[in-house]
């Protein structure tokens, strides 16, 4: 059995998606599009552009976005593109061609890549609708698990409510999963740790809905060394699986791998690894939409840090994912497999191999 653990379906950014207007929405992606690492572009000429202008950063408020940019979907090219000095740019953080991605877009890659199941995942910016998402479920019940959305910067303020929204997706509308992304807390609010009290009623709510939880974490508020600041919130995640033992845990992407690459090569401390000793913690293997635009296909540069993830978690704690369609940027679905069973076989025993493919998602969703 193959389990793409990564996976989307979402609505085009000029939609509501969940959020109360299809402009509260669009500013997700606007300031997702400043942030993100893929190149910007003039449209006119393909001379290099800068995204970060799309935000108009304050002392107070280092993300704030510019209105003066016109950020919007061009629907004939199919890709976000804005405004400046009366030129047009893009990115392509999306794949080209991709402004939406429907249930049945996935299933055809998924049939033609020889995919058998796919965990639909949520975020803000791509879309929070709880009604689309149980929709794609119901659509092809027998292929596809989605994880709940969840407004993480409502936790710590106005626990009662992300309770409510938890219990209705996951009691209500059959999802799956709990999807917990800290950083729109941290970015929204005064929080600075899931682990503070504020946080205690929700987990220990939702806690009891005994569904799977998938962590994306980024560094910790405050750290200025990247890669100790995602350590750190390692082990506030060790801290919390302390708390609650009887959870089942997954970090999402794996590690934020550009931060550990030097040169043309992955530089991986030892600290790193120390959470996931005598734990539980699971975490997903996906290096193509993290890398993809550094290491070429089949991404040989990337084997000492799968060799370093199964030998400190294991297969039976490793989760293949692709954070499809993302990852069609830079490789084909099918690749996206090739690259670990067919150039990373030398590393894994057939049972082992067996696990990471979809063995160990399986187990966790319960298919």
């Amino acid at each position: 059995m193959i389990v793409d653990s990564h996976a989307y379906c979402f609505t085009a950014p000029d939609t509501p998606a969940g959020h109360p207007s299809a402009a509260a929405h669009l500013e997700f992606w606007q300031r997702q599009y400043a942030l993100h690492h893929q190149p910007a572009y003039r449209v006119r000429d393909r001379a290099a552009g800068d995204s970060r202008l799309l935000l108009n950063p304050t002392p107070e408020d280092p993300l704030r976005l510019s209105t003066k940019r016109n950020f919007r979907v061009d629907h004939v090219t199919k890709r976000l593109v804005w405004t400046v000095d009366g030129e047009d740019y893009t990115k392509q953080q999306l794949p080209p061609n991709v402004i939406e991605f429907s249930a049945g877009a996935l299933i055809a890659e998924m049939d033609y890549a020889g995919v058998d199941w796919a965990l639909l995942h949520v975020d803000a910016t791509l879309g929070k609708d709880l009604g689309h998402l149980a929709a794609c479920v119901r659509a092809f019940p027998h292929r596809l698990r989605a994880m709940a959305p969840v407004d993480e910067w409502v936790i710590p303020v106005n626990p009662d409510a992300a309770i409510a929204q938890a219990r209705d997706a996951i009691g209500k509308n059959g999802l799956h999963a709990l999807k917990i992304i800290p950083e729109y807390a941290y970015r929204m609010t005064s929080s600075r740790s899931f682990n503070e009290p504020a946080w205690r009623p929700f987990w220990d709510a939702v806690t009891q809905l005994k569904v799977p939880f998938f962590f994306t974490i980024g560094a910790s508020p405050g750290t200025t060394d990247p890669r100790q600041g995602f350590i750190q919130e390692l082990n506030e995640l060790r801290k919390w699986m302390e708390r609650y033992p009887d959870a089942t845990v997954s970090i999402t992407h794996g590690f934020p791998w550009r931060d550990f690459i030097e040169g043309n090569r992955f530089v991986l401390p030892k600290e790193m690894w120390a959470p996931f000793a005598d734990s539980k913690l699971c975490m997903e293997v996906g290096f193509p939409f993290r890398i993809g635009d550094l290491f070429d296909y089949p991404y040989v540069e990337c084997r000492p840090a799968l060799e370093g993830m199964i030998k400190h978690i294991g297969p039976a704690r490793l989760l293949w994912g692709t954070d499809m369609p993302f990852q069609n940027r830079f490789c084909t679905y099918r690749q996206s497999r090739q690259y670990i069973e067919k150039h990373g076989r030398e590393l894994l025993s057939s049972e082992d191999m067996a696990q990471l493919m979809g063995g160990t998602a399986a187990r966790i969703l319960r298919l």
